[in-house]
């Protein structure tokens, strides 16, 4: 290892950052630049304490600006206690890496993506917690889009790369130029000792000292043993070849003719090296994964390619070619390929219209080649994830295979289970918009992405455009291949879906068991379809109350998908969820939280990252705890599961409000009573304003803040609130919908707290009857409302009446739930009633 390298090593070895992110490996053939390195530190130093003013390195292409800031990262790094590079291309790229930094610095978070950027860079500018930070925008366009994502101030520093001179306004500008001559001489030299002074000098001018020229074309002579005189010839040959290239910018020609030197060489020798490189000219300028080669596409590509691919040997000597040319450059560990943006313009440059038509649609297959086509498997993520920007940039969308459009669907379906659900939903609407157009609208595949589009924006909470698009779908389906066929079944399962959005869950139900029902016909029992649709039932037996019939069929749906797809499978997880949700609804609360600890320590050793399915199982924990008698467990995983989501999803997201109404709960049990009415206020406009004023999610809101009206002296705006949620619920539920029950038992309570005592007895004397029925006479919620009418009992003076009832009630509490849980201790002082809450079910 060089002796820069070394030396890097070991200060890294010594002191690393406290958060050191996304910065790319370092270059053990780094050389020179060490005047420069210098004064950059000097620069940076004396900028330290003042106004944050970015220093830009900015230069032409090639001339080394990333390299020279990735080398000065691993010479400096024990000066920082944060370094964080972001890739600056695109602003969403900027964004998600600053929401990215979020969680290391322990900042609060927005309601939205914007709002958590700008909580980031609150932090740095107050150096809380860390006061001496770098961070690095790599490849900006331009001081416009690079502007709002400095820190106001600070006491860091921000470096910047970028081909863009003009950055005079906002920063610091530091050319980074071509090598002193010097400096080329002795990279050409160290790579070919057999170069002397004056050929390395010749060389080196007719480079024009561009240090990725000069690399390259040491490695050529070191590969080829080729005389300074011959090459020099043939670099003079393709500096004409390129002057009658009116696209190529005149700057990028010593570079690019270096390059063709070799391609020709690499061409004549090893046509199926060449080809490879085309085909990676045509991906994104990110690490390209070895394995793509290493697996047959579905059909033909070339003669010269087809022996090589899936051919591990042949494979790597390709690969061993593009290597020694350094075209490319193999991280051996990573086993993965990277080519500068300047071979891929190179390369790109060079081929004709046919050439790039056969070598599209081979990137094309080799990608499709390597879909595990099981995007619900978090063993397969990872590759999704190295497919994805390769997809993206190559266009994959466009083509004409049917196996590379049904990778496309997969990777939505993975960003969806990831929890990328703005990138899903890019891919996913430009897919669909050009499938419309190539195929027709009605087109199978059309009609698949539109359904998993739709679903997308469910899962953002954009519930209008998926409610359009899924009876769009629908129609197309009863249109194209009639109401009994198995896409029209599963079709008309999302638009249950848009019912249960509207708050029409009887309506929802029917839907759901008719659903089931055709799969049953169709599939039979045990078809991973069938067992979709049941856990879909399962969703809507739970929004009508029905969570004995939940549980029941949830438990054979888990058996059934972990037969099939085993217990680590996202579809078996999340049916497993449903089945701890049901248990704890039905009052078992001692099993739910034993069941729902082991899930959670399982989902999170499986994933290790906030996807959707384990920030949902953390929030559904918070509530567990909650109701298993864990306080302040349950407030602890209650603001670890809202700061979460918010970071992940922003505020607004369905999944944020359901987090924060938790949240105002637990507070509230923490006796932090106006914080709890401040964020039950504003989660009740944010369902208010997703959902409507009377959907029974926003009404389980209202009561939840009724609640905690009542606990800080004002009964009065408790009563109105439960009365009219009451009735809304009534409206939309039911009279014995177990959500109207408990809004009845805290308006008994608002009574009593009143004064009322008698209202609040004949309330709670019907309410009791009602819960006995349709919970048992053992559930929570039975006995919550049975000790608060042993108060009403004896506030009224029936006080043999209400010492038996309530005697009867604390034993039936203490056998329920334990004789340490709080609501035992609680209902035993004849001082508190029993707060009831509602836990909205997911839709």
């Amino acid at each position: 290892m060089p002796h820069d390298a070394i030396g890097a090593h070991a200060a890294r070895a010594r002191s690393a950052p406290a958060v050191w992110g996304n910065v790319p490996p370092s270059n053990p053939n780094f050389t020179g630049r060490k005047a420069m390195l210098a004064e950059l530190h000097q620069r940076l130093l004396r900028d330290k304490g003042a106004a944050v003013v970015p220093q830009s390195l900015h230069g032409l292409g090639g001339v080394g600006k990333t390299s020279m800031a990735v080398q000065y990262l691993y010479r400096q790094m024990a000066d920082y206690d944060v370094v964080w590079w972001i890739s600056a291309e695109r602003t969403a790229q900027i964004s998600a890496s600053l929401v990215e930094l979020a969680p290391h610095l322990d900042v609060p978070t927005g309601p939205d993506v914007a709002s958590t950027v700008g909580c980031v860079l609150e932090a740095l500018r107050a150096g809380q917690p860390y006061a001496n930070w770098l961070l690095v925008f790599d490849n900006a366009e331009s001081p416009e889009a690079i502007r709002p994502f400095l820190p106001a101030g600070g006491p860091g520093t921000v470096l910047i790369t970028s081909r863009n001179p003009h950055w005079a306004e906002i920063a610091r500008p530091f050319e980074v130029d071509v090598f002193i001559r010097e400096e080329s001489k002795r990279v050409l030299r160290e790579r070919s000792p057999d170069i002397d002074d004056t050929d390395a000098d010749r060389l080196a001018a007719a480079l024009g000292d561009l240090p990725l020229a000069i690399e390259q074309a040491a490695a050529w002579h070191s590969e080829t043993g080729m005389p300074v005189a011959e090459y020099l010839q043939l670099l003079e040959e393709k500096r004409v070849e390129l002057l009658r290239e009116t696209a190529l910018p005149r700057a990028r020609h010593p570079v690019i003719a270096a390059w063709n030197v070799s391609l020709d060489q690499l061409q004549a020798e090893n046509p199926a090296a060449y080809q490879l490189l085309q085909i990676c000219s045509l991906y994104a300028p990110e690490p390209i994964p070895r394995a793509l080669f290493g697996r047959r596409p579905r059909g033909p590509v070339t003669p010269e390619l087809d022996p090589v691919l899936g051919d591990p040997i042949r494979l790597g000597q390709a690969i061993r070619e593009i290597s020694r040319y350094s075209l490319a450059r193999v991280h051996r560990h990573e086993t993965t390929l990277l080519m500068h943006r300047l071979v891929q313009t190179a390369v790109s440059s060079r081929m004709t219209d046919d050439e790039r038509s056969v070598m599209l649609r081979a990137a094309h297959l080799l990608l499709a080649s390597n879909d595990p086509n099981a995007p619900d498997n978090a063993q397969h993520w990872q590759r999704y994830s190295s497919l994805h920007p390769h997809v993206l940039v190559s266009g994959a969308e466009r083509s004409d295979e049917g196996w590379v459009r049904n990778l496309v669907v997969n990777e939505v379906i993975y960003l969806l289970r990831w929890g990328d659900y703005e990138s899903g939903l890019e891919l996913a609407r430009t897919a669909h918009g050009t499938w419309s157009q190539k195929l027709g609208q009605d087109h199978p595949q059309t009609l698949q992405m539109a359904r998993w589009l739709g679903f997308l924006l469910f899962s953002m909470g954009r519930y209008q455009e998926a409610a359009d698009l899924n009876s769009t779908v629908l129609e197309a389906y009863r249109r194209t291949m009639g109401p009994d066929a198995q896409d029209t079944t599963d079709a008309l399962g999302n638009v249950a879906i848009d019912h249960r959005v509207r708050g029409a869950f009887s309506e929802a139900l029917t839907l759901s068991e008719s659903v089931h029902r055709q799969y049953l016909r169709l599939l039979g029992p045990d078809d991973p379809e069938t067992l979709r649709a049941a856990h879909n039932l399962g969703v809507s037996l739970r929004l009508v109350g029905d969570f004995a019939r939940a549980r029941d069929l949830d438990r054979r749906t888990w058996t059934g998908l972990t037969q099939i797809y085993g217990h680590d499978n996202v579809t078996s997880l999340n049916t497993w969820l449903a089945y701890v949700v049901d248990t704890r609804e039905l009052g078992q609360y001692g099993e739910a939280l034993a069941q729902h600890r082991e899930m959670a320590e399982q989902i999170d050793q499986l994933f290790g990252h906030d996807i959707p399915l384990r920030l949902s199982c953390r929030r559904h924990l918070a509530v567990t705890l909650r109701k298993a008698g864990r306080h302040e467990e349950a407030l602890d995983a209650a603001e670890r599961a809202n700061a979460a989501l918010r970071r992940r999803h922003g505020m607004s997201n369905p999944e944020s409000i359901c987090s924060a109404l938790e949240l105002s709960v637990q507070l509230r049990d923490a006796g932090r009573h106006q914080s709890a009415l401040a964020l039950g206020m504003e989660t009740w406009h944010l369902y208010t304003q997703t959902y409507g004023r009377m959907h029974p999610h926003t009404l389980s809101a209202a009561v939840n803040m009724a609640v905690t009206f009542r606990c800080t002296g004002n009964a009065a705006a408790a009563r109105r609130i439960d009365i009219l949620a009451l009735r809304g619920f009534v409206t939309a539920l039911g009279e014995t919908h177990p959500s109207t029950l408990i809004c009845r038992t805290n308006l008994a309570s608002d009574h009593y707290a009143l004064g009322d005592a008698a209202i609040a007895h004949d309330l709670d004397t019907e309410t009791l009857r009602r819960s006995r029925e349709v919970f048992d006479e053992d559930h929570p919620s039975t006995l919550a409302c049975a000790a608060n009418l042993a108060m009403d009992l004896r506030t009224l003076g029936h006080t043999d009446q209400a010492t038996t009832l309530h005697t009867d009630t604390q034993e039936r509490l203490s056998r329920k739930l334990g004789s340490s849980h709080p609501a035992v201790t609680q209902a035993a002082d004849w001082e508190h009633r029993a707060n009831c809450d509602i836990d909205p079910m997911p839709l």
